[in-house]
């Protein structure tokens, strides 16, 4: 491994669980709206089909084809007609509960903070991520994570989203940090991994289930822990 000077991490289901914390919002949203009335048998049943929805809509966003509202009004009004609902206003009010909820239930992947710990006195460490700014600034508060990272670079504040490789190119500079001295962890091989080798940085990609990939990144571990023996 090169000696490595800065280290920079993917937030969503690379540090933080970001399925799990949707599943726990669900259970929320679908109580306080009493969806069950509505024929949805089930949070965890409302989530299924809700999350190939929300993935589609977000490689749309990544794309520039749709906005940040559109994504969040569509991300729920898609699953609510999928069980014959047709309210615009129900569909806001979930989205807006969302966004409270899922960033203010903290769950972590297992070995994130012992990563962390370990890394810290070590390198400078950075995040890069596409999510809303808002969210994941709360997600780092309430989670302990904030101390640890010196620089938090959002898509919002740079106009443009992984995998283009200008956020990262921005991230650089922000932490005065060059690509040959900096290595990039995220769990998307199309997003953090190319992005990241299309600026110059090598990369380890998180990939926990073992999914078939395409492409070669620098590294991969299916435990974040295994990142420890290598840095």
């Amino acid at each position: 491994m090169k000696a490595y000077k800065h280290i920079f991490f993917d937030l969503d289901r690379t540090l933080w669980d970001f399925d799990a914390a949707a599943e726990v919002a669900f259970e929320k949203i679908y109580e306080q709206y009493h969806l069950k009335d509505l024929g949805i048998p089930s949070a965890h049943e409302f989530h299924v089909v809700y999350h190939p929805l929300n993935e589609k809509l977000w490689e749309l966003y990544r794309a520039n084809q749709i906005t940040k509202d559109e994504l969040n009004r569509t991300r729920f009004m898609k699953p609510l007609e999928h069980y014959g609902i047709h309210d615009v206003e129900l569909a806001d009010h979930l989205s807006e509960e969302y966004v409270y909820w899922s960033p203010r239930i903290v769950k972590l992947v297992p070995g994130t903070m012992e990563l962390l710990d370990y890394l810290k006195p070590k390198y400078h460490l950075h995040l890069i991520t596409n999510g809303f700014q808002e969210v994941q600034h709360t997600k780092l508060s309430g989670s302990g994570m904030e101390p640890y990272f010196e620089t938090l670079t959002v898509s919002e504040e740079v106009g443009v989203k992984k995998p283009n490789p200008e956020i990262f190119q921005y991230a650089l500079k922000k932490a005065h940090a060059t690509p040959e001295e900096s290595l990039m962890i995220g769990d998307e091989m199309d997003v953090d991994i190319d992005g990241a080798r299309a600026a110059g940085m090598d990369q380890i990609l998180f990939n926990p289930s073992g999914k078939e990939i395409q492409g070669k990144p620098t590294i991969v571990v299916r435990n974040l822990l295994d990142i420890k023996k290598m840095l």
